[in-house]
């Protein structure tokens, strides 16, 4: 039986973690923000995660296979070296490769699909069949034969020099793969980076409907830090307030796939008011930049956004400010207006460079795609370096664009405010976006238009 005494203890420790979380309730099966947006449990994401994964292998994993021209695809990798596209193809609760693993898929063609199958010490479930049998022969053996078996034509394997993302496969696991293929197979082996590529960037109609789910929920933790809840003027730092969202989305059940940021863009005018020793402490008059992302089922979020802290008796932000922000969504429609399927990303960011500064507007474009890695593969369109415009065959930036993918619409946009004697202020703008053939380049989730208010 419970003593009164034990009662009183737990009572204050529920009190304690309520005053911690006061914006945290728990919803049907899950989590709710302050907005009222549901986040799965755990359990709920993995049984999501791998519906998606199955839909994915049966519908999108044939199609790219053919449009890059590979019969059989390998993904070889073991534990404390996975793969990066592995977890993608596994189904959840797998946290690792448990020993040395090659999944395996062979295109016998638009009838019977892609089958799938699998060479693991303990299988690795998700429908995987297991060919290797331990003790009648190795692993490399089994494997080797069992290519042999089937005589694909193209045999991909993760290896690549432009993209990290699909260059998984060891060189000591490739030279194991060689030695048991012999030449005569050996020989088929191709570089799998535009299959790799295809795979991570495609995004199906279920999870384009579900990233608005997620973007929300971003904006939600958003519009919870860039209040008072967390910031208290003259005294909350930057530290503080990424801190909190650190722990804020740990506590949902989700993960940060980049430490956020929280920047402090001041006058010259209060930067001497407040010194070296107060740069840090946020105060009534500061811009506030942020620069968060969220990972949750699988998919990642990449927000900047820009907060106003009101001087006492101040109503609004200085116009200088506002215009700011318009200006930098003035860039954000015309370099979405110039993504078309098939552009590279050198061709896409000249041409929206060309127009903004034909605007007056100061801006540097550096985009990414978007999906299951936050800085993911795909069409890049980025024109920090001059050679990614320049130069037509620089590799990574003459990817084309594909539909039903996602991107960070990311870059700067600097403009000069007039209350603040004319000083330039940079606005980093990022919000993410989808892009398909039928409505183009969009946002998931909406945009920043307006300063947040923080009194």
């Amino acid at each position: 039986m419970t003593s009164r005494k034990s009662l009183v203890v737990i009572s204050g420790l529920l009190a304690v973690l309520l005053s911690v979380f006061p914006l945290l309730a728990f919803g049907q099966g899950g989590l709710t923000t302050a907005s009222g947006l549901n986040v799965l449990t755990l359990r709920q994401q993995a049984d999501r995660i791998n519906a998606w994964m199955e839909a994915r292998l049966n519908t999108v994993l044939p199609a790219l296979m053919r449009r890059a021209g590979i019969d059989m695809w390998l993904i070889i990798n073991r534990e404390y070296n996975e793969d990066p596209v592995y977890f993608t193809l596994v189904p959840r609760p797998a946290l690792y490769s448990s020993g040395t693993v090659a999944l395996i898929f062979q295109d016998k063609g638009p009838q019977a699909g892609v089958e799938r199958l699998c060479s693991a010490p303990h299988g690795v479930g998700g429908g995987y069949k297991n060919i290797w049998r331990p003790r009648v022969k190795t692993q490399f053996e089994t494997l080797a034969d069992h290519i042999k078996q089937a005589n694909p034509k193209k045999i991909g394997i993760n290896v690549s020099a432009k993209w990290p993302l699909a260059d998984g496969l060891s060189a000591s696991l490739k030279e194991k793969l060689e030695a048991a293929l012999g030449p005569e197979f050996s020989k088929r082996l191709a570089s799998a980076e535009d299959l790799c590529v295809g795979w991570l960037e495609t995004r199906t109609a279920d999870e384009m409907k579900t990233y608005k789910d997620i973007c929300g929920l971003a904006h939600s933790i958003i519009a919870e830090f860039f209040s008072n809840k967390v910031i208290i003027p003259g005294q909350t730092t930057e530290d503080d307030a990424v801190w909190w969202i650190r722990q804020r989305v740990a506590s949902l059940g989700m993960e940060c796939w980049f430490q956020p940021s929280i920047d402090i863009t001041r006058s010259k005018k209060d930067s001497t008011k407040y010194g070296e020793s107060l740069s840090k402490v946020i105060q009534p008059g500061d811009l506030l930049h942020c620069d968060f992302g969220i990972k949750y089922l699988g998919l990642c979020t990449d927000m900047q956004w820009q907060a106003y802290v009101l001087r006492p008796g101040e109503t609004d932000a200085p116009a200088g400010l506002k215009k700011a922000l318009d200006n930098a969504n003035r860039v954000a429609d015309i370099f979405m207006a110039e993504f078309k399927t098939g552009r590279q990303g050198r061709e896409i960011v000249k041409a929206a460079m060309d127009k903004g500064k034909a605007e007056g507007l100061n801006l540097s474009i550096y985009t990414h795609p978007l999906g299951f890695n936050g800085h993911a593969a795909g069409c890049t369109p980025d024109a920090r370096d001059p050679k990614t415009i320049d130069e037509v065959n620089v590799p990574k930036w003459s990817y084309p664009l594909y539909p039903d993918t996602a991107y960070s619409i990311e870059f700067s946009c600097t403009t000069a405010v007039p209350e603040w004697a004319g000083q330039d202020v940079r606005i980093g703008y990022e919000e993410d976006a989808i892009y398909t053939e039928a409505t183009g380049c969009r946002f998931i989730d909406g945009r920043q238009t307006n300063l947040i208010f923080i009194k």
